[in-house]
């Protein structure tokens, strides 16, 4: 019998062939003169074409919303050629590709920011975390707080983001509202200290978040837009009072729009599973009514049973997809996977990013 992991789902308009998700995988290999994908990028993204949607590495908006060296951006004409070489790649290759569309907001430093300015941020509030400015890892620079009259340019660079990304090829496009960064800290009282209408209520908290949709809603069908949150998470030193009353609130605003997934970092970003007291991913999953995307140190059996028991409509892979191009058929045939290669997650070339073998290569 074939499990369900590995059966058809319809998102909006798009069919995948599977349930297995390449999540979004910071690389730090776009060109560093421009921020721009290239061939190398293509042919990674194309080797793991397999899966049943690929979600693009975080890409800024805009130069403001940089805040590591080396990422893509989708706000100019070369980085949207750039990433049509990867679209065309990946469909040439039968797959399908959304773009994750980032503001880190305060996770940046001055060295990453247009004419060194300060970071943006819902509040003039410090993050105690690190980010990679080209050289080495660096404490963030203190943001300085966002004001009320300039958030719609904020808006309406997220729906140009979202516009280019059409223009790019890509199939859809996912917001990234997780992990600290800006929709992140508008939503999270311990980041928000605001006493506008962004700011104090959940309803003004979740207000950015909502625009933001709301303006993609106008270059790309709903079915073709996801979002992605990470309510009990504390990366890049986020916080929140009361993470089940905030994202079940959220999460109660956004199916408005009948999106077509929504992709939960369930626990801490990249580690530990285990949740806080009183935390309960369950219950906000079922708050949502659409297709529920499921992440963070899934292994073939977590996976497979979530998607048999329906706690997942889809589960997103991390790191397994940087060391297996060919991680769905591995996992199909319950394969052994490639060990990764930590020192070269971040930065370099061809090595530990495109030289990964497959079965086909093992046995030849």
């Amino acid at each position: 019998m074939t499990e369900a992991l590995f059966s058809p789902i319809t998102l909006g308009d798009l069919t995948l062939p599977n349930r297995v998700v390449m999540a979004p995988l910071t690389r730090n290999r776009a060109l560093p003169d421009g921020d721009i994908p290239h061939a190398l990028n293509a042919e990674y993204y194309a080797q793991r074409a397999g899966a049943g949607l690929i979600v693009s590495e975080a890409t800024q908006i805009s130069p403001e919303g940089k805040g590591y060296a080396w990422t893509p951006g989708l706000y100019s004409e070369a980085q949207v050629a750039g990433w049509r070489t990867v679209t065309d790649a990946v469909h040439a290759a039968g797959g399908r590709i959304f773009a994750q569309l980032w503001h880190v907001g305060r996770v940046s430093h001055v060295s990453l920011q247009p004419d060194g300015r300060a970071p943006v941020a819902p509040s003039a509030i410090a993050a105690a975390t690190r980010t990679f400015d080209g050289q080495g890892f660096v404490e963030t620079s203190t943001p300085r707080a966002l004001e009320t009259a300039e958030i719609g340019r904020v808006v309406e660079d997220f729906r140009k983001a979202g516009a280019n990304a059409r223009a790019a090829g890509f199939d859809g496009v996912e917001l990234h509202g997780a992990n600290g960064y800006l929709i992140d800290q508008f939503l999270r009282d311990g980041s928000n200290r605001r006493d506008d209408a962004y700011g104090g209520s959940l309803e003004n908290r979740t207000r950015l978040l909502i625009e933001v949709l709301e303006a993609l809603t106008t270059v790309w069908p709903v079915g073709r837009i996801g979002l992605r949150l990470s309510p009990f998470s504390n990366a890049n030193d986020i916080a929140d009072s009361d993470p089940m009353k905030t994202f079940g609130y959220a999460v109660d605003r956004v199916n408005k729009f009948r999106l077509a997934y929504l992709h939960f970092v369930e626990g801490q970003t990249g580690g530990s599973r285990d949740l806080p007291e009183g935390a309960d991913i369950t219950a906000l999953r079922r708050r949502f009514d659409g297709p529920y995307m499921a992440n963070n140190g899934y292994d073939r059996g977590l996976a497979v049973e979530a998607v048999a028991g329906g706690a997942a409509d889809l589960v997103a892979f991390g790191r397994p997809f940087i060391a297996n191009p060919d991680l769905v058929e591995r996992l199909r045939r319950d394969a052994p996977l490639n060990e990764l290669d930590r020192d070269t997650l971040y930065g370099g070339s061809a090595k530990g990013y495109t030289d990964y073998p497959t079965m086909t290569d093992i046995a030849a």
